[in-house]
């Protein structure tokens, strides 16, 4: 007896990298919009990109497996290009846990992008600097902190995810079988001591990721930030 799924483990550890790596990406220019735009709708934005926190698992999951099915354009869309539908594929987990862990990275990035002092950045801008140069020599620097967190955090909603990649994967071995998905299998067979192991090595595995990013996270800071 097999104790410990490792296939089901490094799959979901695949997938929390792939899914924090596309919000560090996607989520930094959208933190940045909600950080320092005037615009007199911005909490509209705010709100969707909120929504994941309050909205149940299984209700967004239940739209993302409509939205990706073949009766829509966008699932009839992918189909046609790749040649098979979206749905109970590990391309379809990235694209449903990148909707679902948004809030938590694009917030911690937006809560950092706001401490920083205006007039660093106005005066970036006197000296020549394109708004670009400033973000990447100024504002990504003094928001190391937050930029860590985010992606911390976003990777480890990931790897604990169930609803969502129940609804859209399908606990497929193998392909979309996640490491939450593995243990309520084995407590659904009453194997509780698979379920423990797998449980313990998760939560030894989670921590340990957080202590090495938050040590490294402060020595980031520590180098960037003034003393």
């Amino acid at each position: 007896m097999n104790l410990v799924n490792w296939q089901a483990i490094w799959l979901s550890a695949k997938l929390a990298a792939t899914v924090a790596l596309i919000l560090l990406v996607i989520g930094m220019p959208l933190a940045y919009w909600i950080a320092f735009a005037r615009t007199r709708f911005k909490f509209l934005v705010e709100a969707v990109v909120a929504l994941p926190l309050v909205l149940p698992p299984t209700v967004l999951g239940f739209y993302m497996l409509v939205a990706m099915g073949p009766q829509n354009p966008v699932g009839r869309w992918y189909a046609n290009w790749v040649g098979h539908s979206l749905v109970f594929t590990f391309q379809g987990l990235v694209v449903a846990s990148v909707l679902y862990s948004l809030p938590f990275a694009v917030q911690p990035f937006a809560a950092a992008f706001a401490q920083v002092d205006i007039r660093l950045r106005h005066a970036s801008a006197l000296l020549g600097a394109s708004p670009l140069r400033t973000f990447f020599r100024v504002v990504a620097p003094l928001s190391i902190g937050g930029i860590v967190t985010g992606v911390v955090l976003s990777f480890a909603h990931t790897v604990g995810e169930f609803g969502v990649v129940l609804m859209v994967g399908g606990n497929i071995p193998g392909a979309t079988r996640t490491i939450s998905l593995d243990i309520y299998d084995k407590v659904q067979d009453l194997d509780y001591p698979s379920a423990g192991h797998t449980s313990l090595l998760l939560l030894l595995f989670s921590f340990v990721v957080l202590a090495i990013i938050y040590g490294t996270n402060r020595k980031l800071a520590s180098r960037w930030l003034p003393k």
